[in-house]
């Protein structure tokens, strides 16, 4: 675990409010080693807080409690088909391919791996920080049980926790593509304070700051290609590619190992 993760542990703590199990509450806490509590006071030192909550699980921070909470969400984003297989097409099925096996290395929220899976892309996901794996977890749990997943006895994203640049060295069979979403920093500070959710994931969660140690890792692991999304603002992180499809303000470039 790295000092930012340990240090983002420590800032964290579930609370049970009366929803679902207590026993549910208490394990989790016991498998992230963070303390747990059934309320919260002003002496209360940790600023964050994993809950069930709504059905789902929920990231809460101290100011927020009573309000939403963030949460990975399984429905298609605006805008998006909700017909499975979703239409393959945008500037990130373009990148994908001919791909059917897909790694995503950097899962984050996981919507972009929920739309490659809903796009019918067979789809393995990778998440370093503890606190977004245990989101991710219950989201992918919560995706199992939808009608429509079981109706067509879909296989849901698989989540593996963990530093991809050591876990991807360890893939048995090398897929078709290797999906790489890193966070890169701003072009320019802002006056304004970001949202409160991006604040939250970058305070919990850090910058990556080795993501060319992680593009060389996926090179050498995948089976055909490398796509790597960035800001449109951002140099390539591979070097020029092969490929490259432009979204609003980000950017899908495209490695092909027999390009």
């Amino acid at each position: 675990m790295t000092p930012h993760q340990t240090n983002a542990l420590q800032q964290l703590a579930v609370l049970f409010n009366g929803e679902g199990e207590i026993l549910r509450a208490e394990q989790l806490a016991a498998q992230l080693n963070i303390a747990f509590y059934q309320a919260v006071a002003k002496e209360t030192p940790e600023n964050f807080f994993l809950c069930y909550r709504d059905g789902c699980l929920k990231l809460l921070d101290k100011e927020l409690l009573k309000k939403g909470g963030l949460m990975v969400e399984i429905e298609p984003r605006p805008g998006e088909q909700r017909s499975f297989p979703a239409p393959k097409q945008g500037a990130l099925a373009q990148a994908l391919g001919k791909s059917k096996t897909v790694v995503d290395a950097t899962t984050g929220w996981g919507q972009d791996s929920l739309f490659m899976f809903r796009m019918g892309f067979s789809m393995l996901c990778i998440e370093r920080s503890p606190v977004m794996a245990v989101l991710l977890e219950d989201a992918f749990a919560r995706l199992a049980h939808c009608e429509w997943v079981q109706n067509l006895q879909l296989d849901v994203p698989k989540l593996l926790v963990g530093n991809a640049i050591d876990l991807l060295a360890k893939l048995e069979t090398p897929p078709d593509c290797i999906y790489l979403d890193p966070m890169f920093p701003p072009k320019r500070k802002k006056s304004a304070l970001a949202k409160k959710s991006m604040q939250m994931l970058h305070e919990l969660i850090g910058q990556d700051d080795d993501r060319e140690q992680l593009f060389n890792a996926a090179w050498q692991a995948t089976g055909k290609r490398v796509v790597v999304k960035s800001p449109d603002y951002a140099e390539p992180l591979g070097g020029k590619p092969q490929q490259s499809f432009s979204g609003k303000l980000l950017r899908y470039d495209v490695y092909l190992k027999n390009g």
